[in-house]
C-alpha cells in the first residue's frame, strides 16, 4: 500500500462527542517552531471561547448528527418539549435562500463574533453549486454572515460537475458540487468539507478548511484529492469521475476521514476510505473495499463515518465482489489510523450477503456506536441496511463471514430479521433505548438489557413514510422528541417515550409550515430550540412562534384556617412572559393538596385579566368561596391564569402558581357511629325497630338534617340498596354532639329473598355541607334474611 505524508507523531487534544468524553489522540503533523506557536495560541483562545460558550449552556453541532458516535441525539436541548411542540405552538419561522440543493444537513455554532459583525448564533449550509453559507440562526435575515463560493480557490474556469457527466440525474440533481455534511473542528474554528469541480472535462475532488469566522481557506488548503491503494502487487487507483463523497466527513484522531462510493453509474468505482491531516491537509492514509475490483461503496445515505472513543473508524458497504478479507462488499468495518497509514482491523459480513446483492439489499447507514454495555460484550454497535434486519455486533470481535450458517449470523451478539423495517435509517440511541424508521412501518424502539435488544419493540401504532435518519432532542433523559422527514414529505416529531405525534408540517393551516421540496434522504438537525433543515433551494428553520405565555407570579397566603361553603379574598399577579400581546384572559382559583393543579377543587370566583403586552402584569383582587362538600384538610391555594385556556400559548404547563402557605379547611361531618342489628328474619310488609347514634365530628355545628335506612347486601350503600320507609329527625348537633333515636322502619313487599345488613344513613337527604360527604353510613354487625 503507498501512502504519503511523513510519520512523525505529536499528542493533540481533540473534543470527542462519542458520549461527550474527552480523550487524548496521536496526530501526524510537520510544523515548524513559529507555527506551533501561533497555532496553539490560536487554539487557547478559541478554547477559552468554546468554554464560555459551554457555560452557556447551548449546543453547538460540529459533525452528522451530533457524535462521532452517530448516537443521532441532542441530549442539551431544553426549548423543545413535548409539551410545547404542536401545530399551535411550533411551526415555520423563516426561510433563507440558497443558490442550490442543500444535501447534507446544516452545522451549528453559538455565540460565535464574526468580524465588525458581532456575536450570533450561526448555522452553516453548503449547496450543490459549491457554495458556503452563514446565517444568522435567529433573525431570518436572507442576507448571510459571509457566503463563500469553491471557485474562489479553484482554477479559473472551473464549474460544478453537470449531473449528465457522472449520471446522477435519477435522483433531481442538475449539478454536483459539495454533497456531504462537513465537520468543525471547535479548537481551531475550521470547517472542513470536499468539493467537486469540473475542470478541463474533469472531474475533481477537494478537501477545503473554511475559517468559520470568514469562510476563508486555512492551512494553505485546498488540497487534491487523489488516492492509491497496493494489495498484493495489484494497485487501485481512486477514479473521481465515478466517486463521490456522500457520507458526512468525521473528525478522530486528529484527522480528517473521508468516504467515497459509486456515483450511481455503478462503473469503475470502489468504497473509499480517505485519511488527511486537520492541521496540514495532507494525506495521511488510503483504504478501499473492493481492492482490484468494482463497487461495495460506502454511501451510507449520507451519514457520517463512526468512530468509538479509542479512534477505531465504522462504516458499512454496498454490494460488489467479494473475497473474505480483502474485498468486503455488504459489510461492517472496522479501520484504524496507524501512522500514516489506514489498516482493516476487523469486520462482520452478513452470512446471506449472496442474497442481499440480488436484491439490493446492501448495508446502507452509519454503524451506531453503543455506550459500554453491561453483559459479555461490553463493546457493541448496531448495523441494519436496506432489508431491514438488526445487526448487534461485539466491537471487539465482530464476526466477520460465517460460511457455514443458513439461517443466521450465530457468531455475532444478536441478530433480528426484518427488526427495523425496511429502509430504516440510522438507528437512534437514547436513554437506553435504540430507535428505528423504517419505510412504510411503525416506528419501531427496542431497549437494552446486558448489551442485547428487548423482542419485542414498542411500535407506534401509526405506519409512516420513515426510512431517513431521524434525531432526538431531550434535556438528559427527559423530555425526549424523536423528529425525522416522513417520506421525504413533512418534518414529524412524536414523543420519545410514548412514541404518539406530536406534530408534522402538515397540520397547520394555509400550509404555513410546509417543507419545500428536498434532496434526497434529507434530514433534519435540531439546536437550542430550533430545527434546521436545507431544502433544494434554501434554509428553512422551525421553532417555537411567536406567543404570549402567560404566568402567575405571585398569589397570596389564604388564611390560615376556613370553613366549609366560607370566602376569603385573593390577590394575584398575571404577567406575560412571551413575545406577543394577549387576548384577554381570566384567572381562576383552586384548593390543591399538593402544588400542581391535578386534583384540585375549583373555587367560586374568577379575576378577569385585561389584554397584556410581553412582559407586562395584571394584578387584583378577587373573593372565592370554598366549595360545599370541600372535605376537610389542608391545602395550597393555586391562582391559574387563563384557566379557561383562551390564550394560545408558547407554554400552557407554567400558569399556575401555589401559595406558600396553606390552608385548613373546616366544616360539620356527620356519621353514624352505631346501629342496632336487624331481627334474624323479616316479613314482606312488616315493621321492626331501628336504633342509632349520629355524631358530628366535624368542627361547625351542623343544621338539622335526616337519617334513613336501607337493607343492602353488602356493608355499604350503592345503586342496588333498598330504601326503608321511615327516617329519623336528629337535631342541628354542635361540634363533637351526638343524637341518638328509635325509629320504626317497614319491609317492602318486593323484599327479593336473600340477606341483607341494615344500613343506617346520617344527613341521608344531604342538606348539612360536609367535609366528607363518603363517611355517612354504618352497616349492622349481623345480616337478616327473608
Amino acid at each position: 500500500m503507498r501512502q504519503s505524508g511523513n510519520s512523525n507523531i505529536a499528542p493533540t487534544r481533540e473534543i470527542t462527542t462519542e458520549l461527550a468524553a474527552a480523550k487524548w489522540r496521536p496526530a501526524s503533523f510537520a510544523f515548524c517552531a513559529i507555527f506551533r506557536i501561533v497555532r496553539f495560541l490560536s487554539v487557547l483562545l478559541l478554547i477559552l471561547f468554546f468554554i464560555r460558550v459551554h457555560l452557556l449552556a447551548q449546543t453547538s453541532v460540529t459533525t452528522w448528527h451530533y457524535d462521532n458516535a452517530r448516537t443521532s441525539a441532542n441530549t442539551w436541548e431544553t426549548t423543545l418539549t413535548p409539551s410545547n411542540i404542536s401545530s399551535t405552538s411550533f411551526g415555520k419561522l423563516f426561510t433563507d435562500p440558497v443558490d442550490g440543493i442543500v444535501v447534507g444537513h446544516p452545522l451549528y455554532l453559538p455565540n460565535l463574533s464574526i468580524p465588525g459583525q458581532g456575536v450570533h448564533n450561526v448555522v452553516y449550509v453548503c449547496t450543490m453549486h459549491d457554495s458556503v453559507y452563514a446565517f444568522d440562526a435567529d433573525n431570518g435575515n436572507p442576507t448571510p454572515l459571509w457566503a463563500t463560493s469553491i471557485f474562489n480557490y479553484s482554477p479559473a474556469g472551473a464549474t460544478t460537475v453537470p449531473a449528465t457527466v457522472t449520471k446522477e440525474t435519477g435522483i433531481g440533481w442538475t449539478e454536483v458540487g459539495i454533497i456531504s455534511t462537513p465537520v468543525i473542528d471547535p479548537e481551531t474554528g475550521t470547517l472542513y468539507l470536499v468539493a467537486e469541480t469540473y475542470e478541463n472535462a474533469n472531474v475533481v475532488h477537494r478537501l477545503h478548511a473554511l475559517d468559520v469566522t470568514t469562510g476563508q481557506e486555512k492551512f494553505g488548503g485546498p488540497t487534491t484529492i487523489a488516492a492509491t491503494y497496493t494489495l498484493n502487487g495489484t494497485t487501485t487507483t481512486f477514479a473521481d469521475l465515478y466517486q463521490i463523497n456522500r457520507p458526512g466527513l468525521l473528525l478522530a484522531n486528529g484527522h480528517i476521514y473521508i468516504g467515497f462510493g459509486s456515483n450511481c453509474c455503478n462503473d469503475y468505482s470502489q468504497g473509499w476510505v480517505l485519511s488527511y491531516n486537520a492541521a496540514t491537509l495532507q494525506q495521511e492514509g488510503t483504504y478501499t473495499s473492493e481492492p482490484g475490483k468494482t463497487l461495495a461503496s460506502i454511501w451510507q445515505k449520507g451519514a457520517g463515518l463512526s468512530a468509538d472513543s479509542n479512534g477505531n473508524i465504522y462504516s458499512e458497504t454496498g454490494e460488489g465482489f467479494y473475497s473474505a478479507g480483502t474485498n468486503l462488499s455488504i459489510s461492517v468495518l472496522k479501520i484504524s489510523q496507524l501512522g500514516t497509514t489506514l489498516v482493516l482491523g476487523d469486520w462482520f459480513t452478513p452470512y446471506n450477503r449472496q442474497y442481499l446483492s440480488d436484491h439490493d439489499s446492501d448495508l446502507n447507514n452509519a454503524p451506531l456506536i453503543l455506550p459500554d454495555q453491561t453483559g459479555p460484550y461490553p463493546h457493541e454497535l448496531i448495523a441494519e441496511g436496506k432489508e431491514g434486519t438488526i445487526y448487534v455486533l461485539n466491537r471487539d470481535r465482530m464476526g466477520q463471514f460465517c460460511s457455514s450458517c443458513t439461517a443466521g449470523d450465530t457468531q455475532i451478539v444478536q441478530e433480528i430479521p426484518q427488526g427495523a423495517g425496511k429502509g430504516s435509517g440510522t438507528p437512534v440511541y437514547w436513554n437506553n433505548t435504540v430507535y428505528f424508521t423504517g419505510e412504510s412501518s411503525p416506528v419501531q424502539a427496542y431497549t437494552i438489557s446486558n448489551g442485547t435488544l428487548v423482542v419485542p419493540p414498542f411500535l407506534q401504532p401509526r405506519r409512516i413514510g420513515g426510512g431517513g435518519h431521524a434525531i432526538i432532542t431531550a434535556n438528559g433523559n427527559s423530555n425526549g422528541i424523536l423528529w425525522f422527514i416522513d417520506g421525504g414529505g413533512p418534518l414529524w416529531a412524536a414523543d420519545a417515550i410514548t412514541l404518539q405525534k406530536l406534530y408534522t408540517s402538515f397540520q397547520a393551516a394555509n400550509g404555513r409550515d410546509t417543507v419545500p421540496p428536498l434532496a434526497h434522504f434529507a434530514t433534519p438537525i435540531a439546536a437550542d430550540g430550533k430545527v434546521f433543515i436545507g431544502t433544494q433551494n434554501s434554509l428553512v428553520v422551525y421553532g417555537l412562534l411567536p406567543l404570549p405565555d402567560l404566568t402567575e407570579t405571585s398569589v397570596t397566603n389564604p388564611p390560615a384556617t376556613v370553613l366549609d361553603g366560607s370566602s376569603f379574598s385573593v390577590t394575584d399577579t398575571v404577567q406575560n412572559i412571551g413575545t406577543v400581546t394577549t387576548a384577554a384572559s381570566t384567572t381562576r382559583y383552586y384548593l390543591s393538596t399538593t402544588t400542581s393543579k391535578s386534583g384540585a377543587r375549583l373555587l367560586t370566583g374568577s379575576r378577569a385579566v385585561p389584554s397584556l403586552a410581553p412582559s407586562a402584569s395584571s394584578s387584583g383582587t378577587v373573593t372565592v368561596t370554598v366549595s360545599a362538600g370541600t372535605a376537610g384538610g389542608t391545602y395550597f391555594l393555586l391562582a391559574c391564569a387563563d384557566d379557561a385556556f383562551v390564550v394560545p400559548e408558547i407554554n400552557e404547563s407554567n400558569n399556575c402558581k401555589a401559595s406558600a402557605a396553606q390552608v385548613t379547611v373546616s366544616g360539620p361531618d356527620l356519621v353514624e357511629t352505631a346501629v342496632s342489628d336487624p331481627p334474624t328474619t323479616v316479613t314482606l310488609g312488616g315493621t321492626f325497630s331501628v336504633t342509632d347514634t349520629v355524631q358530628n365530628i366535624g368542627t361547625v355545628t351542623t343544621a338539622a338534617s335526616t337519617t334513613r335506612y336501607y337493607l343492602s347486601t353488602t356493608t355499604s350503600k350503592s345503586r342496588s340498596s333498598i330504601l326503608l320507609t321511615g327516617s329519623r329527625s336528629v337535631p342541628s348537633l354542635a361540634p363533637a354532639a351526638t343524637s341518638s333515636g328509635n325509629a320504626f322502619v317497614n319491609v317492602p313487599s318486593t323484599l327479593p329473598s336473600g340477606g341483607y345488613f341494615l344500613l343506617a344513613c346520617s344527613d341521608d337527604k344531604k342538606v348539612v355541607s360536609e367535609t366528607n360527604e363518603t363517611n355517612n353510613c354504618k352497616a349492622s354487625a349481623t345480616t337478616t334474611m327473608h
